[in-house]
């Protein structure tokens, strides 16, 4: 009878335990990176999904990254599969795997990848590294593969891994989002126009609604909307605005703000080869030197610049372009502690000015996001800029690390706090401390410029001369979701998971020994146990 009864309970105790874990999943993860956890802001998200929709519709996953894949990319698409699984834990979404097809009917551009045997023979794969998140008729495609050219292809892999759980989180949110973000560029002060901001604008609006427009007389005019881009303005702002803009960041706006320090004239570049270069007044200066900043009116030189066609030949008549280093053009590092910048590749510029941190013990935390190299020079204003200055002295270029773009996050204090209000404005009162809200300043209207080729726009970033695409797209898109980011999911993209790789050329010169170790060692190991276990079996039995 006890012994019957010992058996049930065991039974009824295993039962248990199985209904325990079908209620309530235990996870734990004892890896160092944490690389088999979600982030709280993501779980929060999906909790918060799942209280709204009450389980009426399910988030649908599709996944493009299948067929022959690599050692690299089989990593990818089992670090996906991952995420999704941890990510139905907290809420309700379906994982679909894409049939063949489905990537060309939705127009997806492939990713063609060469790869090398040790043979020396190549081999070409056509893969779709994205993924389509969807719910109901709302969809949004992202794209896997983070790929920065200065970076080997295991170093891209392993930053499109850490990638995954914000690039998921960030289509779940904007398609799950029921109050929709306003963003506006600000106009009347001779700002890029729609022509040239075309493709940040068309990137943007795939997150949130983007107007634009003047500042008007009242400030409640600019709060609903969540960010405002000031894009390379030509013309001063007057008090009126300058208070408006004040004001609107002491409600919580954020403001991203894209301005030169030196005025020029491309034109006068292109057709007469020179252009004279002077200061820029915005009548911005004073207000941004309230808020932490101080853009200084003059131009950077940097070693690391793109090229420009030059005619070298010395013959009249003939031609012969080569492509000589332009320094006025620098490619500006990106930094790798932010989330705005981590992971992007340099930032195409021209005609750049430094940022000086300002204001001391303010409250103001500022963090460099854009700087240049470490082969760098000043040249003051008022100057002439010359394409024909092609052969600086080197040894002058000797800054490093100048600051170009710079975050500014906390309470600021008002430009208008003890001046009094300006003509033109309705306002009941001056706003004189912020509430903690963010700021950006970059001091190069190009980076935000995209050109025009034969009627069609080219990326934000991308060079015609030299064919490549540089990161602005991506720094000014994650620059203005960093602004509006109210979830806390910009940190997602601070995110490490070590990278942990194999001696390529030592596991193929040792392959045999390390082939016949596996093979070997597992079947000594065998025999010795089984050896042993006879062995006890042998001394018992013969004692019996």
């Amino acid at each position: 009878m006890r012994k019957w009864t010992g058996i049930v309970i065991i039974a009824l105790a295993v039962v248990a335990v199985n209904i325990a874990v079908q209620l309530h999943v235990v996870r734990w993860d004892m890896t160092d990176d944490k690389r088999y956890s979600l982030s709280d802001a993501t779980k929060q998200l999906l909790r918060e999904y799942n209280t709204r929709n009450g389980g009426n519709e399910s988030i649908v996953i599709t996944d493009y990254l299948n067929g022959e894949l690599n050692a690299g990319f089989k990593r990818l698409s089992h670090a996906l599969k991952e995420t999704v699984e941890e990510m139905q834990v907290y809420g309700d979404i379906t994982y679909r795997q894409a049939l063949e097809g489905e990537a060309e009917q939705a127009g997806l551009r492939p990713t063609v990848i060469h790869e090398k045997s040790h043979n020396g023979q190549t081999a070409q794969t056509t893969i779709y590294p994205y993924v389509e998140v969807r719910l109901g008729g709302k969809k949004m495609i992202a794209e896997l593969l983070k790929n920065n050219r200065g970076l080997s292809g295991d170093e891209n892999l392993n930053n499109s891994i850490e990638n995954i759980e914000y690039t998921l989180s960030e289509a779940i949110l904007t398609i799950s989002r029921e109050d929709t973000i306003r963003v506006a560029f600000l106009e009347g002060h001779g700002e890029l126009s729609e022509r040239y901001v075309w493709d940040l604008t068309q990137q943007l609006s795939h997150y949130m609604q983007v107007d634009r427009g003047i500042a008007g007389t009242r400030v409640e005019e600019l709060l609903p909307y969540r960010a405002i881009i000031i894009a390379d303005p030509q013309h001063p702002f007057s008090d009126k605005d300058k208070f408006l803009l004040d004001q609107y960041v002491m409600h919580g706006g954020r403001v991203l703000w894209i301005v030169n320090g030196v005025q020029f004239s491309q034109e006068g570049l292109s057709s007469d080869g020179y252009t004279p270069a002077i200061p820029m007044d915005l009548s911005l200066s004073d207000m941004l030197f309230r808020y932490g900043v101080r853009i200084v009116p003059a131009l950077i030189q940097d070693a690391q610049c793109l090229p420009v066609p030059v005619n070298v030949s010395t013959q009249v008549g003939e031609t012969n372009y080569q492509p000589m280093p332009w320094y006025y053009a620098p490619l500006l590092l990106t930094s790798q502690a932010s989330p705005i910048t981590r992971n992007i590749m340099q930032v195409s510029s021209a005609f750049c000015s430094p940022i000086e941190v300002v204001g001391g013990e303010d409250g103001i935390r500022k963090e460099v996001l854009l700087a240049t190299s470490t082969a760098s020079r000043l040249i003051p204003t008022p100057a002439k800029v010359d394409l024909s200055d092609l052969n600086p002295d080197m040894e002058e270029f000797k800054w490093q690390y100048i600051p170009v773009g710079i975050l500014l996050e906390g309470s600021f204090t008002s430009f208008f706090a003890h001046r009094m209000m300006p003509e033109g404005v309705e306002a009941t009162g001056i706003t004189k401390e912020s509430v903690p809200t963010r700021q950006i300043v970059i001091a190069c209207g190009s980076v935000i410029r995209n050109e025009w080729q034969q009627g069609q726009v080219l990326p934000l970033g991308f060079d015609r001369y030299t064919g490549m695409q540089f990161g602005n797209r991506d720094v000014l898109l994650n620059a203005v979701l960093y602004l509006c980011d109210n979830e806390g999911l910009m940190s997602l993209r601070q995110r490490q998971v070590t990278l942990r790789l194999l001696n390529d050329q030592r596991a193929h010169a040792e392959r045999k020994m390390i082939q016949t170790i596996c093979v070997i060692v597992p079947i000594v190991l065998l025999a010795m146990v089984v050896l042993i276990v006879i062995g006890i079996r042998k001394h018992n039995y013969t004692k019996r």
